[in-house]
C-alpha cells in the first residue's frame, strides 16, 4: 500500500477516534449533573423546611398563611384558590419560573411592592436549592 493511502487510512480512523472525547463531553455532563441535581434537590428540602414550610405547604390544596408551592413553576401568582394574596400579587401578573423565583426569594418586597411575604433568602445557593426542590413537587412542570 503506498504511503499515502496508509496516511489517509490512518488520519480517517483517528479523527473519529480522537473525536470521541469530545461527542462523549454532553453525556458525561448530563450523568454528572444527575446527581448533583438529586443532591440540590435534597438540600432545597431542608432549605424549604428551614425557612418556608412554617407558612407554605407543600400539598396542593393545603395553604397555610401563604399558598401552597406544588406545581409553583409554570403556575401564574396569585391564583391558588382559597390562598390569601395580597393585591400586589393578585395584580403582578407574574408566572413563576425559576428566574422569577429566584429574583423574588431575593427581595420580596422588590419584586412584588405591597407583597404579604415578609422575608426572602439572601443566600443565592439556597436559593437555587430550594428552587430545585420545589422543582421535584407535583404539578412542576419547569
Amino acid at each position: 500500500m503506498p504511503f499515502d493511502r496508509v496516511a489517509a487510512l490512518a488520519v480517517s480512523v483517528a479523527v473519529p477516534v480522537l473525536a470521541l472525547p469530545v461527542l462523549a463531553l454532553p453525556v458525561l455532563a448530563v450523568a454528572l449533573s444527575a446527581p448533583a441535581a438529586a443532591q440540590n434537590a435534597a438540600d432545597g428540602e431542608r432549605q424549604y423546611r428551614a425557612r418556608c414550610a412554617s407558612c407554605h405547604s407543600t400539598e396542593a390544596g393545603q395553604n397555610r398563611v401563604g399558598p401552597h408551592l406544588a406545581g409553583i413553576l409554570g403556575r401564574t401568582a396569585g391564583s391558588v384558590e382559597g390562598a390569601r394574596y395580597s393585591a400586589a400579587m393578585k395584580d403582578s401578573g407574574i408566572v413563576w419560573d425559576a428566574e422569577q423565583l429566584d429574583a423574588y426569594l431575593a427581595n420580596p418586597r422588590q419584586v412584588v411592592p405591597g407583597t404579604s411575604m415578609p422575608v426572602g433568602v439572601p443566600n443565592a445557593g439556597q436559593r437555587a436549592q430550594i428552587i430545585d426542590y420545589l422543582r421535584t413537587l407535583s404539578g412542576s412542570a419547569r
